[in-house]
């Protein structure tokens, strides 16, 4: 038996001694933190792979993003605050006629109660968005495009603008 557990067995044996060391409870509540902390973020960090044309010249197909939901979303809608997306702004939205599809758009228009947007691809011509389709519920909105991570030398913070009219 190595010695370091001889030695802690012997420390537990003796009474009012303890074989914790200084500090073991704020790592403990530290690794807490940090997985609590991951799990919160795999709720809100998504990872979207471009597949279409519907988003050129801003975004191509094979482009990546992070798209992120905010923790305060829910409270805002509720609370008569602005909006937590604004028109212009690149979204990722579970398709509505496909619910297991992602889909990225622009967002066109925010309904006045916030319960709903209505999203546009930047190339209409080799878009299906809410012209086909209508406005997607809120509920649908996986979060805001906020950075492309590949593919190399197209990598960078958004927004992503391509001459779009918000009118």
């Amino acid at each position: 038996m190595p010695a370091h557990l001889i030695e802690d067995a012997l420390m537990a044996a003796r009474p009012g001694r303890s074989t914790r060391k200084p500090g073991g409870a704020i790592l403990g509540a530290a690794a807490l933190s940090a997985i609590a902390g991951a799990a919160v973020l795999s709720r809100s960090v998504h990872r979207v792979k471009v597949e279409g044309g519907s988003m050129a010249p801003a975004l191509l197909p094979g482009d990546c993003l992070l798209v992120v939901r905010p923790a305060y979303r829910g409270l805002r809608l509720f609370s008569g605050q602005e909006p937590w997306l604004e028109p212009g702004e690149v979204v990722a939205v579970r398709d509505p006629r496909h619910p297991g599809r992602v889909l990225v758009k622009r967002v066109a228009r925010v309904d006045g109660d916030g319960a709903s947007l209505e999203v546009l691809g930047d190339a209409s011509h080799a878009s299906t968005d809410s012209r086909t389709f209508g406005p997607v519920p809120m509920s649908s909105v996986l979060g805001r495009a906020v950075y492309r991570y590949a593919p190399p030398g197209r990598t960078g913070r958004g927004p992503w603008v391509a001459g779009y009219d918000r009118r």
